[in-house]
């Protein structure tokens, strides 16, 4: 079976690893997203898909626009039996979706229908979900609305973050598509509709999200924090101004009258913190312009102080 496989981020190279590695299907191309610039220096970086393709001598296409007349008939010349997406980054149209014999499936990284869109590893944890998964699916025209071929379930614990989430969900997801591609071939497979009434939505993340609210419950900020660990981060304001970024954080069964932001105790590892009901742990922190560091280190060069308020006015 020939494949073509398109993909942009590293949850992307578990799915094409998985596929290379088996040893069973002909990669006739890799599709990813073009290279862009990143950093300071704005050092143009290949994607994560293109640098494993490159390193396993596969052909990659970056086109700007998967739906060009142009790059259809440059698929068309591969002649895939079945087009594999994992966080491919571009909406395919009715024509590549049919273009390949077996049609496109997707690797998306959700129990389907919940979660639909863009960043459904974060909204998982921000939400307060017990559980995630991975859903392979019939692609269609809409948003991750086509039929279900196969799901597998992982659970969340309470201290988990984005980046553990993405990482299970990345192996996972790459040990399922597998299943479900030899049963594509074998004319097992079984697909499943979705129930459109149960669909709920990740969109793409606001900024705006970034900024803590103490006047939420601990719970919440704390689903944030570890929604947003590694990226796109969290942060607070200290009282003179300047931001600090919160990278771990734990529940507490402590309560406290002070109003939400306020710095009621410090610690020798960790600094505490009222919400709006409950109190927040904060346990790793980046104070402006500076590294990662534990709040122990934070704490020693005195960074926060018991009393003072966290956050300044919410804008």
């Amino acid at each position: 079976m020939r494949i073509v496989f398109m993909g942009t981020p590293d949850f992307a190279v578990g799915s094409l690893k998985a596929i290379s590695e088996c040893g069973k299907y002909e990669i006739a191309g890799v599709v990813t997203q073009p290279d862009r610039p990143k950093g300071r220096g704005n050092k143009m970086l290949m994607t994560p898909v293109k640098e494993y393709a490159l390193s396993k001598g596969y052909t990659v296409y970056q086109p700007q626009r998967v739906k060009t007349a142009e790059f259809i008939e440059v698929l068309r010349a591969l002649q895939p039996d079945l087009i594999v997406v994992a966080a491919f980054g571009q909406l395919l149209n009715k024509e590549l979706l049919t273009l390949p014999r077996f049609g496109c499936i997707n690797v998306h990284a959700s129990l389907l229908p919940k979660y639909r869109g863009a960043a459904p590893i974060q909204y998982a944890i921000i939400k307060g979900e017990k559980e995630s998964g991975v859903t392979i699916m019939q692609m269609d025209v809409g948003m991750d609305t086509g039929d279900m071929l196969g799901k597998v379930i992982v659970p969340i614990e309470e201290n988990t973050t984005m980046g553990d989430l993405h990482d299970q969900l990345r192996d996972k997801g790459a040990e399922l598509l597998l299943q479900v591609m030899e049963q594509i071939e074998k004319g097992t497979v079984r697909a499943e509709k979705q129930d459109d009434s149960q669909a709920t939505y990740a969109s793409l993340l606001d900024r705006s999200m970034e900024r803590i609210d103490w006047s939420k419950p601990a719970q919440e900020v704390h689903n944030l924090i570890r929604g947003f660990n590694p990226a796109p981060s969290t942060f607070t304001t200290l009282p003179n101004g300047k931001s600090l970024k919160l990278w771990g954080s734990r529940l507490t069964a402590q309560t406290s009258a002070a109003a939400p932001g306020t710095v009621v105790a410090v610690g020798k590892r960790s600094f505490f913190v009222a919400c709006g009901s409950g109190v927040l742990e904060i346990t790793e922190v980046q104070p402006e312009s500076k590294k990662r560091m534990p709040a122990q280190v934070f704490i020693n060069g005195r960074g926060v102080q018991e009393g003072e308020l966290l956050g300044g006015p919410q804008e």
